[in-house]
């Protein structure tokens, strides 16, 4: 059993493979955090870590009376309350019917049971009862009847634990539910950095890390999504943790909307963490027996470092997040037309794009803004999802079985979460903008938000796409958001209900995305939101990958995509080859370099190959064959980064390698150069010290590439890359398969 409960002690402990976590239904009922960190085999009670003290001005539950040692101000716990002497960082606030706002949960009762719980209406990790258990903890209000059950799901050789809660309102009356997140977690020191994943749009997942410091810091978003500027995953490591060693914890919210993960180190340095849908705009009103599901919390544990952390999550999210038949089919190499065309094209003119395409290699050619309504421009047509056939000069099936019978496949770009106040939609429903009464609102990309909260609206989006969906045959959708949200008022809400648009605008989103995937089971969905504006898990267990960000410069994305597989695995990354300038920076780079970058990755190109020479379209034929070679090794093997691109170095490097370690593959870009260079050598992870492997037609054993290292040529170009099989070999009566031979990715 991955969860074991000594009703003796009152000690729940948690297992994974290399961690434990434990907590202890204690004196009074209240449920004390103990420990989380590497396994402990004995199932020892640790409460004994608790020192309890009279810290002053910590005030007492009325059960301990006089007994000024123990205190809520400074004890552990898995579930903090608001008002009840707990005065750091809560999990949970609420109005009751008298105008109080004092919570107070006490240990009820739990459950334990083989599998992993559900969250209906929300994304969530699933596995068999093989694979793990889940445990539930009901926690209750004495006084109001309020109770709260905690989801605690245990994937046992992924070192996984999810954390989930429901609120239900067992009051004799209407309660408001103020703030409510889905997971603390609290740790006995403060020697502790704070990493997280800011920017802004088109430099999204930047790394950040900070020591912790007494009080609060905390990241989130506000804007409707979970946004460009902050990522819902943080890292807690310690002070001196590396890639390769240091205590790690990560927390990632299973969340697509407005998030906080917040911090807290208290008065005798105790550090706790608390994570769920962020407070602000947010109060959701439950009647009597009413229930309030929160999202899902993803946290993971180990000492071995960021590497291991990051192996951790992009196997749980490989195999336990994404759903549907593309969450291990390779996905086709496709181009997108838009920095090739913008809004300026029509049937024939995507022809020879697809002619050019399918002369290269190319798998799929995506059409993206500007072939509905009247949409020549960003500000109109939005919500009109209608084939404006005049501009295409044929019907899509027209176009589709055109571009079918070059051998390629068709997507097709939507943006179905807005709306244009110039457009027939509006003319018809101006209800369904979101947009405060009296007030005009803001407008950005000349777009408004349309009202997903109501059935109505999500019903009409449902039917217009499916009708575009079933006059063709489209194999792919690029779901794009480009605005963030403000003004947030529903006309389908009474007011004392405007604090939960934020939250029920998600669940409608997902609402929607749950039927289209279920209905058009072989369309690839991609995610997008100007770029990596909503790169999150609640997206990937609809769409198995993400556009990573409208920057498509080749240098910008190595810090891009350096943040981002903190937490997400490589094939979730929507990444690209592009023009040249490029289109966001000018830069110049060279067209292998772009293709390095964007290797690591979902792969496509977003360019016009009518202005690209023979010997360059050679450079793409060559990279195409390669991703398809190395595509398995992509999307399925461990990631290792090698340099990064912050600091000093002049070469950022990054390493894929099977999980048999056998075969690899080693990039790097040189982003500085040096007169007179001194030598480049990156050392390699994640290969077996006593193999011998072949890298660019030398042998080397697994530790030479490991401890020594690899010596890079001195480059002749700025921003030039490498690109290096590592491949095993025999050796004494050992075969070592090729990558091709290994694969075992659905083609």
């Amino acid at each position: 059993m991955a969860i074991i409960y000594n009703e003796t002690t009152g000690v729940f402990n948690l297992q994974t493979e290399h961690t434990t976590y434990q907590m202890k239904a204690g004196e009074f009922g209240f449920l004390l955090h103990l420990y989380y960190g590497e396994r402990l085999e004995d199932g020892s009670d640790l409460s004994y870590l608790i020192q309890r003290a009279d810290r002053g001005f910590s005030g007492n539950p009325y059960e301990a009376r006089y007994d000024r040692t123990f205190s809520l101000d400074y004890f552990p716990q898995e579930y903090s309350c608001f008002g009840n002497g707990d005065y750091r960082a809560d999990s949970i606030q609420t109005v009751n019917g008298d105008g109080s706002n004092v919570i107070d949960l006490r240990y009820c009762s739990h459950r334990i049971h083989p599998g992993k719980y559900t969250l209906p209406g929300l994304p969530a990790m699933f596995w068999g009862e093989d694979d793990g258990d889940s445990l539930e903890i009901t926690l209750k209000d004495p006084v109001t009847g309020i109770q709260v059950i905690l989801y605690y799901g245990v994937l046992e050789k992924g070192d996984i634990i999810t954390r989930a809660c429901k609120v239900i309102n067992g009051s004799k009356d209407r309660t408001e539910v103020r703030k409510a997140m889905s997971v603390c977690l609290d740790i006995n020191h403060n020697q502790l950095d704070f990493v997280h994943f800011y920017g802004r749009h088109c430099m999204e997942r930047q790394m950040e890390r900070t020591p912790l410091h007494h009080g609060k810091q905390s990241v989130g978003s506000v804007r409707g999504t979970s946004s460009h500027h902050h990522n819902p995953f943080i890292i807690l490591c310690d002070r001196h943790a590396t890639e390769e060693r240091g205590d790690c914890y990560g927390m990632m919210l299973l969340y697509s909307g407005c998030f906080l993960a917040e911090v807290e180190v208290d008065q005798i340095h105790q550090t706790r963490a608390v994570m769920g849908i962020h407070p602000d705009q947010f109060s959701f009103q439950l009647e009597p027996g009413e229930k309030l599901v929160l999202p899902e919390a993803v946290m993971s544990y180990t000492r071995k470092g960021f590497s291991n952390l990051s192996k951790n999550y992009h196997d749980a999210i490989r195999n336990h997040l994404l759903r549907g038949e593309w969450a291990h089919k390779r996905r086709p190499i496709l181009i997108n037309n838009w920095e090739a065309t913008y809004f300026d094209f029509d049937g024939e003119k995507l022809l020879q794009i697809a002619r050019d395409a399918k002369d290269v290699g190319i798998e799929m050619l995506v059409m993206d803004d500007g072939w509905f309504g009247e949409r020549d421009s960003d500000d109109s047509g939005l919500g009109d999802w209608q084939v404006n056939e005049a501009k295409l000069g044929c019907t899509l099936k027209e176009l589709v079985d055109g571009v079918n019978r070059l051998g390629l496949k068709f997507g097709i770009w939507f943006e179905p979460e807005m709306i244009c106040e110039n457009s027939r939609l509006y003319q018809a429903h101006p209800d369904w903008m979101m947009r405060v009464p009296g007030r005009k609102g803001n407008i950005a990309r000349a777009q408004f938000v349309l009202d997903f909260t109501r059935r109505d609206v999500r019903a009409y989006i449902e039917e217009a796409m499916s009708k575009v969906l079933d006059s063709a045959n489209i194999e792919y959708i690029k779901w794009d958001m480009n605005r963030s949200m403000c003004n947030i008022f529903s006309a389908a809400l009474p007011p004392e209900r405007q604090g939960e648009i934020c939250h029920r605008y998600v669940l409608g989103l997902y609402d929607l995305l749950e039927r289209l995937t279920t209905k058009y089971p072989y369309i690839l969905f991609e995610g997008c939101s100007g770029g990596g504006g909503r790169f999150d898990g609640g997206m990937l267990y609809y769409t198995p990958q993400i556009w990573c960000s409208d920057d498509t410069d080749a240098i910008e994305r190595l810090k891009i995509q350096y943040g981002t597989s903190f937490g997400y695995p490589i094939g979730a990354v929507g990444s690209h080859v592009s023009a040249c300038p490029n289109h966001q920076t000018g830069r110049l780079t060279p067209l292998e370099t772009r293709g390095t970058v964007a290797m690591a990755g979902s792969f496509g190109y977003e360019l016009d190959l009518t202005k690209m020479t023979e010997e360059e379209k050679n450079i793409i034929r060559s990279q195409i064959e390669e991703y398809k070679k190395y595509d398995e090794l992509i999307h399925e093997g461990d990631y290792y980064r090698l340099c990064g691109p912050y600091g000093n170095d002049r070469v950022t490097a990054w390493q894929f390698v099977d999980k048999e370690k056998k075969n690899g593959l080693f990039c790097a870009v040189i982003t500085r150069l040096q007169a007179n260079p001194a030598p480049l050598i990156v050392k390699l992870k994640g290969l077996q010290k006593d193999m011998r492997y072949e890298v660019n037609g030398k042998i080397y054993s697994g530790s030479a590439l490991m401890y020594g290292g690899m010596l890079l040529p001195v480059p002749k170009e700025e921003y030039e890359s490498f690109r290096y099989e590592i491949k095993g070999i025999e050796q004494e009566g050992r075969t070592v398969l090729s990558p091709s031979e290994s694969c075992s990715r659905i083609r």
